[in-house]
């Protein structure tokens, strides 16, 4: 096993010429591949520079480049504008589809009794280890998966074999891994790198994918002083420990620990990058270790037009709504629908304060009854975006007419917590 390239601090700010010099070094090492098949994420991680780092290995590689396959998971597919945006000048007829419902084989099966001693008895369903079959029978000789590492609300850190099992995964993967991590607890799990998920994904890694010649580019980026994103680390390598590294590095690059609770927090949510509260959530799940109990949280989501971005995901949201981990459990028992749909269990789970906090969504594109029906609150967003400009606002503490507020510009950059309610 290799690690071909390791470099990153907190302090570290790589410029593109130098992700292109660490990237051309490591596949210098790699050795000479003929068919390469590129996995990186798609728009929703537009941030992560894995877009530049894509661009970069078709440069290197040329016309050995095959195949991009963005790794969708139940995500929509990408626009013309979209991969114009974030992959650069990487010739549009390499980019591929992934079809989470149809495109999949799966390589094994983890052993429901694995699953049962990584979830303290949670859940005991077996684990297929499913991949877009472009991955097994494609023929490639180099799989590059690319992708950042950051807090993560279903597997602890994002990343590394996520992007494969998870991005290109199938339906019941996908499903199954989710609400593994859901009803195991995500203040148990996020920001870390060892969780139950991520146990099931490596288990999946060690005793099926050894096949597949896959090497992993691993960013770490965060804000500088002057609130510019950088790429604070990059790891290449073909097995756990460049995740282990980065996974280390984005945590004390992405994780803010608290000192004090938060009473009320704003969090913004770019139109760009969200326009679900399928990914929009990510103002809830990364802020929630930080919300003192009767904490308002208010979300402004000028993009936000929909719940779940798969339309059967959506419905089942209108349907129950954000209800918390005791309702969901009854009703997928009672619902075969949602039963077969457990990544929308898992994130009605996510979705919830389980009355703890209060979520005030602010959407551009959703009326007042569609968003208290899944048990949000609702907020005007012209209303509460003049009283709470992003365009004025800091990130971290700001004081507005007189009171103190939390604000995050993006909450997909990174995890918040208390350091009180966060147990080691």
């Amino acid at each position: 096993m290799s690690l071909y390239f390791s470099a990153g601090s907190p302090t570290t700010e790589m410029s593109v010429e130098d992700l292109r010099a660490a990237l051309f070094s490591a596949l210098d090492a790699i050795g000479n591949k003929n068919r390469v098949l590129a996995v990186p994420p798609d728009f929703t991680r537009f941030h992560s520079q894995s877009g530049v780092l894509t661009e970069l290995a078709w440069q290197y590689y040329g016309n050995r480049l095959k195949d991009v396959l963005p790794a969708l998971g139940t995500h929509k597919g990408m626009t013309d504008s979209e991969i114009a945006t974030m992959y650069g000048s990487t010739p549009r007829d390499l980019f591929r589809v992934h079809d989470w419902r149809n495109d999949v084989v799966t390589l094994g099966e983890v052993p429901g009794a694995f699953l049962y001693e990584v979830s303290e008895g949670k859940v005991d369903y077996t684990w297929p280890a499913q991949v877009n079959k472009l991955l097994r029978d494609g023929g490639h000789d180099l799989i590059l998966s690319i992708g950042q590492v950051v807090p993560h609300e279903v597997v602890g850190m994002a990343n590394y074999n996520k992007n494969i099992f998870v991005g290109t995964g199938g339906s019941m993967g996908i499903h199954r891994s989710h609400f593994l991590g859901a009803v195991y607890g995500m203040e148990r799990m996020m920001g870390r790198a060892d969780t139950p998920v991520r146990r099931v994904l490596n288990y999946a890694s060690d005793h099926f994918a050894k096949t597949l010649p896959i090497v992993y580019v691993q960013t770490v980026v965060g804000k500088n002083t002057d609130g510019k994103l950088v790429v604070r680390g990059l790891y290449i390598g073909d097995d756990v420990e460049c995740f282990n590294l980065a996974a280390e590095l984005s945590l004390k690059v992405n994780f803010q620990m608290l000192d004090r609770e938060i009473k009320k927090a704003v969090v913004f949510l770019d139109p760009h990058e969200f326009r679900s509260t399928w990914l929009g959530n990510k103002s809830v799940y990364r802020t929630r270790m930080a919300l003192a109990d009767g904490a308002e949280l208010i979300v402004l989501a000028p993009g936000v037009h929909e719940f779940g971005e798969d339309g059967a995901i959506d419905k089942l949201i209108r349907k129950y709504g954000y209800c918390g981990t005791p309702r969901t459990l009854e009703v997928v028992k009672e619902d075969p629908a949602l039963a077969g749909n457990l990544s929308a269990a898992a994130h009605l789970i996510h979705g919830s304060s389980e009355g703890r906090f209060t979520i005030r969504y602010c959407p551009g594109h959703l009326t007042q009854q569609e968003i208290e029906s899944v048990h949000f609150q609702y907020g005007d967003l012209a209303e509460y975006s003049k009283k709470y400009n992003p365009d004025v606002l800091k990130d971290g503490w700001n004081v507005v007419d007189g009171e103190e507020i939390f604000y995050i510009s993006n909450p997909g950059l990174g995890l918040w917590a208390y350091r009180g309610r966060f147990k080691d």
